[in-house]
């Protein structure tokens, strides 16, 4: 099958190129996947696309008029697709679920690990032959009381490693996670939750009744200095919200690893611009805010799993027999 991959990168092609078995004619593209870019897939029975690409109504109307016939995603999540659309064109639309729940579950740990030790300040310090610890006093996480919102296959291996701290760890999800149970997780109420929180990690997907889960009512009810972590979905959390509890020091730390206007920003070289997302800027300015770009799911062992997937759903699509597990349209 000949399938356009948008949004490619060097680690991309290497991996793909290694899974591809089957020998589908991959032809890479650097552009994002958008309206305006869907016309360069002409020829192409599929498309591979990631997370910040657009595979809105009008980017799907495009690719279904040059051709194409499926979507193939190397992401879990599936909030960029408009998926009634792709079903009213018959656009078959498969993911890749699980590529690696502990590569991102242990990124939000190394995260909470380096806020609460103040590793990334220490390290610029110490570059500096600043030796000095003032500012840098951290916490034991030994009885400390962690939240985790959403306990699929991502939340629950971070709450495993979270009682390997020692942790207290509550948990709010519709669908209690057996596993989670037995490790003594206790399940409440996501308010309650994030009250009796020290520590609170977002694992649940991108939805209209997701979106801006963590507003300002929700960041108030908070423990005052409590730290939130974000690896999931950027929009999970109201940024602006964030901002004024992190000025009013209510908010005690940030952890992001994705956020909610990223797609200007994230995955790109812009080392040499001036960032015009003034929200993103300020965010920048605090020291107890720690942003990684979008990197939690970027390891060795992810980036097979995510290729051998995505090959494997091309040749679903070709011979017509969708991986019903991988299968979102």
């Amino acid at each position: 099958m000949r399938c356009a991959v948008f949004s490619t990168k060097p680690y991309d092609q290497h991996h793909l190129d290694a899974a591809n078995d089957a020998g589908h004619d991959l032809v890479y593209h650097e552009a994002r996947l958008a309206a305006d870019t869907a016309p360069i897939a002409a020829g192409c029975a599929a498309v591979c696309a990631f997370v910040n690409d657009d595979l809105g109504p009008t980017t799907l109307r495009a690719l279904h008029d040059v051709g194409v016939g499926a979507v193939v995603l190397r992401s879990a999540g599936f909030n960029h697709v408009h998926l009634d659309t792709a079903r009213n064109l018959g656009l078959q639309v498969a993911r890749v679920p699980a590529y690696s729940p502990h590569a991102v579950a242990e990124h939000a740990v190394g995260l909470v690990l380096a806020l609460n030790r103040h590793l990334h300040r220490a390290y610029n310090r110490v570059r500096e032959n600043n030796f000095a610890l003032a500012g840098l006093l951290g916490f034991d996480l030994h009885g400390r009381t962690v939240g985790v919102i959403g306990t699929g296959a991502i939340g629950s291996v971070f709450a495993r490693i979270m009682t390997g701290f020692g942790c207290t760890v509550l948990a709010a999800d519709p669908y209690p996670n057996q596993m989670c149970r037995e490790l003594g997780v206790r399940y409440l109420e996501r308010g309650e939750v994030l009250a009796r929180s020290d520590i609170i990690s977002l694992h649940c997907p991108l939805s209209p009744d997701t979106h801006h889960l963590i507003d300002a009512g929700a960041l108030a009810s908070m423990k005052r200095g409590a730290m939130l972590i974000n690896t999931s979905r950027g929009a999970l959390v109201d940024t602006v919200a964030a901002i004024d509890a992190l000025k009013s020091a209510h908010l005690g730390y940030l952890g992001l690893d994705v956020y909610e206007e990223e797609g200007d920003l994230f995955y790109e070289d812009l080392s040499n611009n001036v960032l015009d997302d003034d929200v993103f800027a300020r965010l920048l300015t605090f020291p107890n805010v720690l942003i990684t770009g979008h990197q939690a799911f970027f390891t060795v062992d992810a980036l097979r799993r995510i290729a051998s997937t995505t090959i494997a759903n091309l040749t679903a699509a070709e011979v017509g027999q969708p991986i019903t597990a991988n299968t979102v349209a």
